[in-house]
């Protein structure tokens, strides 16, 4: 299931499948080591529309609520769009 990463409940891992803005969100995001294709896990969202808190390579990285609703993420992480990785980082292959 396809949504915006402001909208992900705590403790679920995602995988960026979609940015939804222009260079300088993508170009602020790749700094912070966010691509397509990436693993995250949201690890906290403080309230009254504050930063989201993700866990990307081991490294936690704050994203503001209006970058993080420009990040489309996939809960499952399965697209078929996307052949590469096809599940979390250190899960058990089936």
């Amino acid at each position: 299931m396809m949504m915006a990463l402001d909208a992900v409940d705590v403790r679920k891992q995602v995988r960026v499948v979609a940015i939804e803005g222009g260079q300088n969100v993508r170009s602020h995001l790749a700094l912070l080591g966010i691509h397509i294709g990436d693993w995250l896990k949201v690890v906290e969202r403080a309230p009254f529309r504050g930063p989201v808190l993700v866990e990307i390579n081991g490294s936690r990285v704050a994203i503001g609520r209006g970058v993080a609703a420009k990040l489309i993420v996939d809960i499952d992480g399965t697209l078929q769009s996307l052949i590469g990785q096809t599940s979390p980082p250190g899960a058990t292959p089936t």
